[in-house]
């Protein structure tokens, strides 16, 4: 893998430059967080944490020094900085997996001012992607049921890491299974697979090629049948391969197909194999396939096992943005904290200040989940069974929230860098648990309600005061 340490935009090492000069016993923290959730939904579902830990702490190599010497942007001082300094920042962030809401912190960086400042772009483009993909899954998993969902878009992805990473998130977001072979060695993640066109056109006939896959998979048969005509070639050869495979004691795995109106095709299909002594064969589908068209397949009835997805998944195609930001939130000088808020004509992007913990809420002696809450790190909320709240979203009317009968729970965590890695499938299993701690409403596809966050009180109250001193 890349080392990514010089994965920063410029201008960070260049406000690094004067914060060192201006401000070396100041440290800061920094909130990443996002404002729209993609595809109008309700939630993102967090990734890339792992990542993450793998990249820092970051240095600089006596070749890096030599290229910002090149740039001719910096003098001596600041050179022997980046190439002598010891990483001092502290992580927090939201565990993998976990369904998060705007304006919430996903992670939060605390650490000498300079030293935060050039960990901005790192984080953000691996965040920022990976929670994007995840996100994507979710949605598509969710359409599909209980129906396997193989990721198989790495050919499409926008760059080896995105299609390594990018596996990775989408099994954190529910897939079962994955073709990049890469990934599924670097993650444990199950890797699966049928055949291309190709096969079939390079042997004289369908029927032969089929044979002599067969031949060589006896038990991994999954045919692809739609290179030249579904319902009067590619599945009677089929047929034909599957009763010689159960006369030499296999059973066949199923059917696959990447064109034509799927729907149609796959009941003829199921018609076909159920008559031939196949009820049991799978029917997989692929084809530019997204969660409208999961959803709009089965809603027809189509009698569908498995879908194959690319590049509407690796790319997160109909909303391929996560457009998450890194913001100062506060600063400590002298031992004083100060909170920082950026303000601006557009009320969503004025900023939430200080230094804070996210809550999940959940009604009292129970899983059931109904709002999170945002407060001041040093606010006692678990204890807590009553309190006053602002919704946390700018745009709507500033009116107390009286939140009573409730159970708190943290959810930004303190990140070790030296963690080992997490399955996964793990992660999926933990994401799956907090989904099902969400109303139903929040997680439909179209038109989901609204999950409130709220801001406590005295955060409400701090966020106020510095709008009206700036």
């Amino acid at each position: 893998m890349l080392n990514l340490s010089l994965l920063t935009d410029l201008y960070e090492f260049s406000m690094a430059n004067g914060f060192q000069k201006d401000l070396p016993d100041t440290r800061a923290t920094f909130d990443i967080f996002f404002r729209k959730v993609p595809d109008q939904g309700s939630f993102v579902i967090t990734a890339g944490l792992q990542q993450i830990t793998e990249e820092l702490p970051f240095s600089f190599t006596a070749d890096d020094i030599a290229y910002f010497r090149s740039l001719h942007l910096w003098d001596e001082e600041f050179l022997n900085f980046l190439a002598t300094f010891k990483f001092d920042c502290h992580l927090r962030a939201i565990p993998e997996g976990t369904p998060v809401f705007p304006r919430e912190s996903l992670m939060t960086v605390e650490g000498p001012i300079a030293q935060a400042q050039l960990l901005e772009t790192l984080l953000l483009t691996i965040l920022n992607h990976e929670s994007l993909i995840a996100t994507k899954a979710r949605r598509m998993t969710f359409a599909a049921g209980n129906r396997p969902i193989m990721e198989f878009g790495a050919r499409r992805a926008q760059g080896p890491q995105s299609a390594i990473y990018g596996a990775r998130a989408a099994v954190i977001g529910g897939v079962a299974s994955t073709s990049n072979v890469l990934a599924g060695k670097l993650f444990s993640i199950p890797v699966a697979g049928t055949m291309a066109h190709s096969w079939i056109e390079a042997y004289p006939d369908e029927l032969t090629a089929f044979r002599q896959w067969a031949k060589y998979y006896p038990d991994n048969s999954a045919l692809l049948v739609d290179t030249y005509d579904v319902l009067t070639s590619g599945i009677p050869n089929a047929i034909t391969v599957f009763k010689e495979l159960r006369a030499k004691g296999h059973e066949p795995v199923g059917i696959r197909i990447d064109s034509g109106d799927i729907a149609s095709l796959a009941r003829q299909a199921r018609t076909m194999l159920d008559a031939a002594g196949f009820p049991k064969a799978k029917i997989t589908i692929s084809n530019a396939l997204d969660e409208n068209i999961i959803e709009s397949l089965l809603h027809q009835g189509a009698p569908i096992d498995n879908f194959g997805v690319g590049e509407k998944l690796i790319t997160s195609a109909s909303a391929p943005v996560l457009s998450g930001v890194y913001k100062l939130a506060a600063i400590e000088q002298n031992g004083q904290l100060i909170p920082k808020i950026k303000i601006s004509d557009s009320r969503e992007k004025v900023t939430i200040p200080g230094q804070k913990q996210i809550y999940r809420l959940y009604h009292q002696g129970t899983h059931d989940a109904f709002a999170d809450l945002i407060a001041l790190a040093d606010e006692d909320v678990v204890d807590q069974h009553h309190l006053d709240a602002f919704d946390s979203n700018p745009l709507s009317v500033s009116k107390v929230q009286k939140l009573t009968e409730f159970d708190a729970q943290p959810l930004l965590k303190p990140v070790d860098l030296k963690q080992t890695a997490v399955s996964p499938l793990e992660i999926q299993k933990f994401s799956k648990q907090c989904l099902a701690e969400l109303p139903d409403e929040t997680k439909r596809l179209t038109n989901p309600d609204t999950y409130h966050v709220y801001m406590t009180t005295k955060l409400a109250k701090m966020q106020d005061e510095l709008i009206n001193v700036n």
